[in-house]
């Protein structure tokens, strides 16, 4: 038990900050959809087949201002959200009017906070470092249950440690934690789990993270220059007619030659916010060429495809959303304070903390 109590204490005053980090911003992510002040955010959403190639066809109109993707409004969220082919955005009404456009991400809150989740604002260094900063998190849990269970006929349900020293702060660190650890676990392990697929061997099986590589995988290249004036509107009816009960997600133009139009689409038992199920048109003819239904995908990859929804509550309601905002808290708090306790307190003896 000294062994397990020595790394969790260590673990929690060498990462507390970055956990409090990854937390806190995962809890306000979790409601980005509700602060957003842009004009517009608020509006019905609209499916309507006829609307949607209106506003594809305004946007994608000329090709010097010609966004690289649309993902068409939801309904929580109002507006299309643009992204363009030199690291800028946009947001647009769903007539297809922008009415703002930003040139990077610090110019929008929500863009940073994002990128401070996922990449520690560091790209793919700070999106390995936030992965093993998850699962070391996973290990901080395990541990802390382990050293909770013989203490547990003491737990106290209190919202904020009695007093700001450290035998208190330590003893609401324990109880919450052993009260939130089934929440903070799938938290932590949805996240690692994206981040680092060979964990998926771990959690889905061995091979899974082969399997949902080989389900993923774009169709074979073709080289192919967009049209001049490529049909959207018969693309987004294409794809009506395919799945008349989809929502359509996301429209994304192909990069220089690559040959593809794709058109994301989510089917009404699918989880994951945009959906996996694509279609790929030809770029210069805008003829069908690929099709993948996410429902008729290997099973471990349509569980791959639960983690996004799982991890970032988009499931389950406003009251996983809550709960999964109360996950992101605790972490804030519990990284805070353990960083405190660790490094800026006085240690409190081992047999006043073990008779508590």
């Amino acid at each position: 038990m000294r062994l397990v109590d020595l790394l969790h204490r260590w673990t929690g005053g060498l990462i507390g900050l970055l956990l409090a980090v990854l937390g806190l911003s995962g809890a306000v992510l979790a409601h980005k959809d509700a602060w957003i002040g842009v004009p517009g955010a608020r509006d019905a959403q609209v499916q309507d087949t006829a609307a949607l190639a209106a506003a594809a066809q305004r946007l994608l109109a000329e090709p010097e201002t010609r966004p690289r993707s649309i993902v068409f409004a939801t309904r929580d969220f109002g507006l299309d959200t643009l992204s363009y082919f030199d690291g800028g955005g946009g947001y647009a009404r769903q007539d297809g009017t922008v009415v703002t456009r930003w040139a990077g991400k610090w110019e929008r809150p929500e863009i940073w906070l994002f990128d401070l989740h996922h990449h520690l604002l560091a790209g793919d260094t700070g999106e390995i470092v936030a992965g093993i900063a998850g699962l070391a998190g996973l290990g901080f849990v395990i541990t802390g249950l382990i050293l909770w269970w013989p203490l547990r006929r003491n737990f106290e349900f209190r919202a904020w440690p009695k007093r700001m020293t450290r035998f208190p702060i330590l003893r609401h660190h324990r109880d919450w934690g052993a009260l939130l650890s089934p929440i903070l676990a799938v938290s932590l392990v949805t996240g690692t789990i994206m981040i680092f697929r060979p964990v998926a061997d771990l959690v889905l099986g061995p091979g899974a993270a082969a399997e949902v590589t080989a389900a993923f995988k774009p169709p074979p290249p073709r080289k192919a220059a967009l049209a001049d004036n490529p049909d959207w509107a018969g693309m987004i009816t294409t794809a009506r007619r395919l799945y008349p009960d989809a929502e359509v997600r996301i429209l994304s133009l192909p990069r220089g030659d690559g040959g593809y139009v794709s058109l994301r689409l989510r089917q009404p038992e699918e989880w994951l916010p945009n959906g996996r199920t694509t279609l790929w048109f030809a770029a210069d003819t805008g003829e069908l060429a690929h099709v993948r239904d996410a429902l008729k995908l290997a099973p471990r990859a349509q569980a791959y495809n639960a983690l996004y929804p799982i991890h970032a509550a988009k499931v389950g309601g406003l009251p996983y959303r809550l709960l999964i905002t109360l996950c992101g808290l605790a972490l804030g708090v519990f990284g805070t304070l353990t960083f405190w306790t660790f490094w800026f307190t006085r240690k409190t003896p081992r047999r006043r903390l073990a008779t508590a």
